[in-house]
């Protein structure tokens, strides 16, 4: 009889907020939105790294999608170091869009990866609550669930408050918050009873 590992506890919807020593300097400080997780990988966006060359006018100009005072100035996140080129669109649950295209998270959550969230967007039509990110973070079967074991991340609840509405530098404090959790009582050794 072969024994296969237990599936991983499912953390689509939570916040991945990393450790202040994260070995990878790519993700230090970052807030990371889990979109998917299952035995087959995960796949995130950090909501709280703004580019600070990008703004979405100048990306909506880019794409020749035409927009005017309705159009809204949100960020543009760098939403990780996988496909940087593609953008995806974090936003409240209630925005349907292109159904066949959108990835329903949970009531709170959706993401769609496609063009028309963005004209949508430029003509005032989108979602009420949006974050717009450039590539996204991605994970190996076990890889996320072994990061979390070597003590680089917590995990937390999603609430739309963190994501969608505390600006951008107080984002990763806000989720340490939603745990009880100050920066200053964080060690980067993790205690095991």
């Amino acid at each position: 009889m072969t024994r296969h590992p237990a599936p991983p506890e499912d953390l689509t919807g939570k916040l991945l907020i990393a450790m202040p020593d994260m070995g990878d300097p790519r993700f230090h400080g970052s807030v990371v939105f889990l979109c998917a997780h299952s035995g087959d990988g995960a796949m995130g966006l950090i909501v709280n790294k703004p580019m600070p060359d990008v703004r979405f006018p100048q990306l909506l100009d880019q794409l020749e999608i035409t927009h005017g005072p309705v159009t809204p100035d949100i960020s543009v996140c760098y939403g990780g170091p996988v496909e940087l080129r593609r953008g995806f669109v974090l936003h409240s649950a209630e925005y349907h869009g292109d159904r066949e295209e959108r990835l329903e998270i949970d009531d709170r959550f959706a993401m769609t990866a496609t063009l028309d969230v963005l004209e949508d967007m430029a003509r005032g039509t989108g979602p009420a609550k949006a974050l717009l990110t450039l590539g996204y973070a991605g994970w190996g079967p076990g890889q996320l669930e072994g990061e979390i074991r070597d003590n680089g991340w917590l995990t937390t609840e999603a609430a739309p408050k963190i994501v969608f509405d505390t600006r951008m530098e107080a984002k990763w404090e806000a989720a340490l918050a939603s745990l009880g959790i100050s920066p200053l009582t964080l060690s980067s050794r993790a205690g095991h009873a």
